[in-house]
């Protein structure tokens, strides 16, 4: 047993660790606060100043006397400009508003982190030195004293108001206010009851035509049915995994309204995604139901499909600002940007939607079958269209690819992302990762080529088919093994040499688990923390397992197909792994999020990059050689250790620390500035 004076020194060498550590802690806090406090007052400068040069330059092209003119249509190009501006300074001064609003969530997190963990000090120890530290120390520090940041918030208000919104303060206001950071908020009354409405109802209606189906559906030819409506099934499965996506990332604090620049005033939360998906099930049950019962309600079998899918169009493009309007739109513009690939810089959520393509080819190839199907297989005068096929033509025209067109359609999607990658390559002049990634996609077009040359060739009984399917299993093997890797290492950024405890993953992990543990303090005192929580490294090991699983269930497809003399084994194994590959893909969602989410903490990046000038692709690819360089403004080549605990994470600061590869900021296109 230790006698008193041997306690009271390591009590004492206790305090005075703990103290040097808030000291430390209290200085990265201070210079961090300045560091954000200088750029947000430089930026500030820079609006003002495009601010009225903008103001000056609209009012010269304004002769004096004019009533001003309100149609853009007889607008000069100097005045369209002008409007243009103004529409991009708007926008600029909202996302500098919320960097400012962060700023100041970030002088409140921790002043009260002090408080609270001093306070917990003196209780524990029985003393009030920690208080006496804090007013000492805490109270008097920069970080929280400075009131510039709360006067920066004032100016930018006001300018807004009195220059870009007319003297109209309610509405600067709406255009500037920052809904509470964090975990999402609670959904509207009527939009969970509608959730659990069309779930409720898709349940129902979906075991009504499964059993329907087993019973008067025995002996008809239902794969042509399955075809038209597989596609229809995957995309609704996919939006509803998106938003329990969504729903992941917004309670683990992966800035998903970062990352893919949406806006943070204005976006769909998990419930609107479950409510769309819950309304478009209800929607293709109904459709089903129909075709099934097509003899009783006296509606053609045929055009209930062509009802459904019009239906989805029509909701996708219709230009009445209702039903999710900018949302809509948003993704209308990001399906452009994609199919337009090679004319335009790709941000992120360009090519995080065309790799959700690549996980959907098989709706593409069913909508490619439907159109197929009704222009040269239906016939229309059969009462059960969908359910005969004629004997002439059967599966050799549709569902086959001894015209072509299918193969095509199989390959836009792997296109779309060879073709992104080589404009990233164009803008950047990095060869790697972006030419390395566009060969990954490459030998997607030997699959599907070798595939098809298979395919028809066994069809017509040629000696050399057996050559292709031997060039299809090396190329398939290639390409699951190329994109395993790629998904594992680069899209996750696992197995880091730095993993640290996480071994095989990476240094910092953000989905964690609750867990009930016991934790000693300093060797001190025991106390007992209920529902801890701790990173789980075992989703991250199951998702690796299953992402082997799933790149190589081709296997199962080919081996069925070949070693079977079921003519319909190939389309039973394509509707069991088509809604698997969407699932893959919603677990890929996770982990490729929470590695640019952990890119963005390490580069500090808050709020989007907004430039009302932004530099072009060329200038901007130089000034990031010249930072490369060894004598360059840093060298941001070799690899470095960011430490991520200043965060300005919409949730938490992330606390460790982890070796980021580079990472270039991006510029915003011109976007609405009320756009999703």
């Amino acid at each position: 047993v230790a006698d008193e004076d041997t306690v009271k020194r390591y009590f004492a060498k206790f305090e005075e660790r703990f103290f040097q550590t808030c000291e430390k802690e209290l200085l990265k806090i201070n210079t961090f606060y300045s560091e954000k406090l200088a750029e947000a007052q430089r930026r500030f400068a820079t609006l003002q100043n495009e601010l009225q040069s903008s103001l000056d330059a609209q009012r010269e092209s304004t002769p004096p006397g004019l009533r001003k003119r309100k149609t853009v249509f007889h607008l000069s190009q100097e005045e369209r400009c002008n409007t243009h501006n103004i529409k991009d300074l708007k926008l600029a001064f909202s996302e500098f508003y919320l960097s400012l609003i962060l700023l100041q969530n970030y002088q409140n997190l921790n002043f009260t982190g002090f408080r609270k963990i001093l306070k917990k000090h003196d209780k524990i120890l029985d003393t009030s030195r920690g208080a006496d530290w804090r007013v000492v120390h805490v109270e008097v520090a920069p970080f929280y004293t400075c009131k510039k940041i709360t006067q920066l918030i004032s100016e930018t208000e006001a300018l807004v108001t009195t220059e870009l919104e007319g003297g109209d303060r309610q509405r600067a206001m709406k255009r500037l206010r920052v809904p509470p950071l964090g975990a999402a908020q609670p959904a509207l009354a009527w939009t969970t009851f509608r959730v659990g409405l069309y779930c409720g109802f898709f349940i129902i209606l979906a075991i009504s035509f499964i059993l329907t189906g087993v019973v008067l559906m025995r002996l008809e030819n239902i794969w042509p049915m399955v075809r038209i409506y597989r596609g229809g099934f995957l995309l609704i499965q996919f939006i509803f995994l998106l938003g329990i996506n969504t729903y992941g990332w917004r309670q683990a604090g992966v800035n998903h309204v970062l990352i893919f620049e949406i806006n943070p005033r204005n976006n769909l939360s998990h419930q609107h995604l479950f409510e769309i998906a819950g309304f478009l099930g209800v929607l293709w049950c109904l459709s089903i139901l129909s075709c099934l019962y097509s003899e009783y309600i006296h509606i053609s079998m045929q055009i209930n499909p062509l009802i459904l899918y019009g239906f989805m169009i029509l909701f996708l493009i219709n230009p009445i600002k209702t039903c999710y309007y900018k949302s809509r739109f948003w993704l209308l513009k990001l399906l452009f940007r994609v199919f337009t690939a090679p004319f335009h810089r790709v941000e992120f959520a360009d090519f995080w939607l065309a790799d959700q393509l690549n996980s959907l080819v098989v709706v593409l190839m069913d909508l490619e079958y439907l159109i197929c199907f009704y222009i040269f297989e239906l016939q229309w005068s059969n009462s059960k269209g969908l359910l005969h096929e004629s004997k002439d033509s059967g599966d050799h025209v549709c569902h086959s690819y001894s015209y072509g067109l299918r193969a095509i359609i199989q390959c836009l999607p792997a296109w779309f992302r060879f073709i992104q990658c080589l404009r990233r390559y164009r803008d950047t002049k990095r060869a790697f990762p972006h030419l390395v990634n566009a060969g990954k996609y490459s030998t997607t077009f030997f699959v599907v080529t070798f595939a098809a040359l298979y395919a028809t060739h066994r069809e017509q009984g040629h000696t050399d088919a057996d050559m292709f399917f031997y060039l299809l299993i090396v190329f398939s093997t290639i390409s699951s093994l190329y994109t395993l890797i790629w998904d594992l290492r680069m899209d996750w950024g696992l197995f880091d040499s730095g993993a640290g405890e996480n071994t095989f993953l990476r240094e910092e992990i953000v989905y964690p688990h609750k867990v009930e543990c016991s934790h000693t303090h300093a060797h001190v005192y025991t106390h007992t923390y209920k529902h801890l929580i701790l990173p789980h490294q075992a989703y991250y090991y199951c998702a690796i397992l299953e992402d082997v699983i799933l790149r190589f269930a081709w296997t199962i497809q080919i081996s069925l197909t070949t070693m079977t003399k079921l003519n319909s084994s190939g389309d039973i194994v394509a509707t069991v792994l088509a809604p698997l590959e969407v699932f893959r893909r919603f677990v890929w969602n996770f982990f490729r999020l929470e590695n640019e989410h952990l890119n963005n903490c390490g580069e500090f990046r808050a709020v989007r990059d907004i430039s009302v000038a932004p530099l072009n692709a060329d200038d901007q690819t130089l000034l990031e050689q010249m930072m490369d360089q060894e004598d360059g403004v840093r060298n941001r080549s070799g690899k470095k250790t960011w430490k991520r605990s200043h965060s300005l994470s919409l949730r938490r600061p992330l606390l460790s620390s982890s070796q980021l590869k580079k990472d270039t900021k991006v510029l915003i296109e011109d976007t609405d500035d009320d756009a999703f």
